[in-house]
């Protein structure tokens, strides 16, 4: 079927509701971190009712995504009568840097895009299709680092009654600014003390983003008193909480990860995780067994049997129950028993 055979007549657009995706471009990329970093591509959505908001994909999401649909719309699903040329999707990459491999993804992942909405009313309803370009409440309470290929956008924000004039002020989360507060950048906000501030998301445990007098910004959070905070289910990070170990001496260390408290990481990925937060490669991963004694960690099996032993365990909300303890790795004095790498 030719591709100008299959876009969509104008009369079957017209029938489409308001909050239908038709166009999207990737405005930036970010690097996050949970278990393991990655890279998420920032893009603009624009609908047919003419809404514009930006929502957060991984690659690994376009590719489950076209997955469904060459199964429901590809020409080898013989029994379905809705079948259609899809555009193809740029292959999967093994190797390499990441931030470069997701920089060349971008014209071909536009392209992608922009094939995928001219497709025909039944693609562009479909369920997997409107999930993926719909803004999640998370994508919403993101704050893009920079739009490098957009101009900045402006947040909107909820109109809040002033202080002390109305319910809606008393139920949103709000800061008081204790100190004057000059932000570097256009994206930090300017305030003075005593000002109070609409909180719109948690950046991360030092930052915040709000609202004051019509402006909207991210600032430290040192510099406000929280009067209302968020609700905790707005909060997605997630706590694992490590014991480092040098010359006799623990210290603890508490590192946000945004992984589901059920997950289980790779022990490469959690063996990399702590290299970078301890800024040591000569490391060895441990736990505490069910007598007390330390139990290094060699394999994904050994983070497994880590995670099952700390099911059950009473632990703080947002916080894993299992525990790392991060030795030398070549300090065996912590052991009860040599570890296994030493065996022969």
């Amino acid at each position: 079927m030719a591709l100008a055979q299959q876009l969509r007549a104008e009369s079957d657009f017209e029938q489409l509701p308001d909050d239908v995706a038709v166009s999207a471009n990737i405005a930036d990329i970010e690097e996050k971190r949970g278990f393991t970093s990655h890279f998420v591509f920032v893009i603009e959505v624009k609908t047919k009712g003419g809404s514009k908001y930006l929502i957060y994909r991984r690659y690994r999401q376009f590719y489950a995504l076209q997955s469904k649909l060459e199964e429901r719309y590809g020409p080898e699903n013989k029994s379905s009568p809705t079948t259609c040329r899809l555009p193809p999707l740029p292959a999967k990459v093994y190797m390499g840097v990441k931030q470069e491999i997701a920089e060349m993804r971008i014209p071909a992942l536009n392209a992608y895009m922009k094939s995928l909405l001219s497709l025909p009313v039944w693609v562009l309803m479909d369920a997997d299709v409107r999930i993926f370009f719909y803004q999640s409440r998370y994508d919403a309470e993101q704050v893009p680092q920079a739009l490098r290929r957009l101009r900045p956008r402006t947040r909107k924000v909820k109109n809040v009654s002033p202080q002390g004039t109305g319910l809606d002020h008393l139920a949103a989360p709000r800061a008081e600014a204790l100190f004057d507060f000059t932000g570097n950048s256009k994206l930090e906000l300017n305030f003075k003390a005593g000002d109070v501030i609409t909180l719109l998301s948690r950046i991360n445990k030092d930052w915040l983003e709000g609202t004051a007098k019509g402006v909207t910004g991210i600032f430290p959070v040192s510099f406000v008193k929280i009067l209302k905070d968020f609700p905790e289910e707005d909060d997605p990070t997630n706590w694992l909480r490590c014991y480092y170990y040098e010359d006799r001496i623990s210290t603890i260390k508490d590192i946000a990860v945004e992984e589901d408290l059920n997950s289980t990481p790779l022990f490469k990925d959690l063996l990399e995780l702590m290299r970078r937060e301890f800024q040591r490669e000569d490391i060895a991963l441990n736990y505490r067994d069910a007598r007390g004694d330390l139990v290094r960690l060699l394999s994904d099996e050994d983070v497994g049997l880590m995670v099952r032993q700390a099911q059950g365990i009473p632990t703080q909300k947002r916080l894993f129950s299992w525990k790392l303890h991060v030795t030398q790795q070549d300090n065996y004095s912590v052991y009860n028993t040599m570890p296994r790498s030493t065996w022969r």
